[in-house]
């Protein structure tokens, strides 16, 4: 009391107060404060702990992202509200969602199927809870906004996945195929048809490849919506530019090759830039608008792989296109690619010939340890042969990079002549198959 006696008179209490002002005010009011702040966060956490969760900072998670259907952009996915949980690479951060969609509303009054956890066996690793069997349900049940709903026709050279059944349809004014989960699908296959959407969604948009519209995704069917690429699989286009009076014309011609592979090798280059592999390259990958634009598609291997770190898959059918490295089941490379992308050349210039026909499987990687190499069709050119040859060499770093097969190609284009490529007589099925290597075991020596 010695500073206040020596300045306040004695029993002046409001004196006395302004001098220990921090001590009789400002400490009893802050420890009242804590008191109540803390008497409210306990009332919320008994009754309202959602609100506590928003207030909680979230730890960021690397390998995790919640997406809202499928990881489409704005506007893209099908339902509101909806959040599934994948398990995404981290090496999937850099990937941006495409942002040159159109805004796509293909269901809004569709109710949601209940959910049951039963997690997907090894070797997946995800937390994607699997929806519950549905009842088997008649085809035609589609999201209502999807007009004239018919069957797709697969034909041999665009087969799909047997758990994935293709129709055709109107939305939103324009034709879509719609890529349809059958109903007897299991868990598995239900997380391999989201997370192969997903996939197409994060690797973003690029003119030469098909374009993802959408996707039904917590109600069945489960259904992903890709444009409609009016005249299908290139290799049908090829063999179909064989037969006479067909109506629309279809006509190949060198100039039309060297544009239609340029486009190929850029979607290639897109997947490359991205340290993706494609693995299966050819004329059955290859899909072809109504303007005769080509789009690289057999997109689901280059899924599998980089998600699931699987290896090269040992596909007979494959083998005639393979490079040498991977008939010796060595590890791919681009240059394997490369080699491929040769192999669809020569499928172009000779309207969908089988390459190497008059070689077995298993005859196959000795044929070219031996330097020998595919004939000449009777159309190519010297230019057009000569990128061929240099595509499939039996050396890895003697194969041209893609970008200067980009640019031969773009010089060749240049200067290609717009006479019609001829072929005698239509394909017989059966023996293409044989030719191509269909069906066939390997045994190779690995060197």
């Amino acid at each position: 009391m010695s500073g206040s006696d020596s300045r306040c008179n004695h029993g002046d209490a409001v004196c006395e107060i302004r001098v220990y002002e921090q001590e009789v005010i400002v400490v009893p009011i802050l420890l009242l404060a804590s008191f109540l702040i803390t008497l409210v966060f306990i009332l919320l956490l008994r009754y309202c702990p959602e609100k506590v969760d928003r207030i909680r900072p979230r730890k960021t998670v690397t390998t995790r992202r919640i997406l809202q259907g499928i990881d489409a952009p704005p506007g893209l996915n099908v339902l509101e509200h909806e959040s599934i949980a994948l398990d995404m690479s981290t090496s999937y951060s850099t990937f941006q969602p495409p942002k040159t969609y159109q805004s796509q509303t293909l269901s809004k009054t569709v109710s949601t199927t209940a959910l049951q956890p039963s997690p997907p066996p090894n070797p997946i690793k995800t937390s994607f809870t699997p929806i519950v069997q549905p009842r088997e349900l008649p085809r035609q049940r589609l999201p209502e906004s999807f007009n004239l709903v018919t069957p797709l026709q697969g034909s041999f050279s665009l087969h799909t996945d047997p758990s994935v059944s293709l129709y055709r349809a109107r939305m939103d004014n324009r034709n879509v195929v719609l890529r349809v989960l059958n109903d007897s699908a299991d868990a598995t296959e239900r997380h391999n048809f989201l997370g192969f959407a997903s996939f197409l969604a994060q690797l973003g948009p690029h003119p030469f490849l098909p374009e993802l519209l959408g996707v039904v995704s917590i109600r069945a069917p489960l259904v992903t919506v890709v444009e409609e690429l009016e005249n299908r699989d290139l290799l049908s286009y090829l063999w179909q530019c064989r037969q006479e009076n067909v109506d629309p014309p279809c006509e190949m011609t060198e100039r039309r090759i060297f544009t239609m592979a340029s486009q190929v090798a850029s979607a290639l280059e897109f997947l490359h830039s991205k340290d993706l592999l494609h693995g299966n390259i050819r004329a059955r990958s290859v899909l072809v608008t109504k303007q005769l634009t080509a789009k690289l598609w057999g997109l689901h291997g280059v899924y599998t792989r980089k998600t699931k770190k699987a290896t090269q898959r040992d596909d007979p059918s494959m083998k005639k296109w393979q490079a040498p490295e991977l008939l010796a089941r060595k590890a791919a490379t681009k240059s394997s690619d490369i080699w491929s992308f040769g192999i669809l050349l020569f499928e172009m210039a000779s309207l969908g010939k089988a390459p190497f026909a008059e070689i077995s499987i298993n005859e196959l990687l000795q044929f070219h340890q031996r330097g020998k190499n595919l004939k000449k069709p009777s159309n190519c050119s010297n230019s057009l042969y000569t990128l061929i040859k240099s595509c499939c060499q039996w050396k890895e770093q003697d194969r041209p990079s893609l970008a200067e097969v980009s640019r031969k190609l773009v010089s060749g284009e240049n200067s290609a002549s717009d006479k019609v490529f001829k072929a005698s007589g239509t394909v017989n099925l059966e023996e293409y198959l044989q030719e191509a290597g269909y069906g066939e075991t390997n045994n190779y020596t690995v060197f």
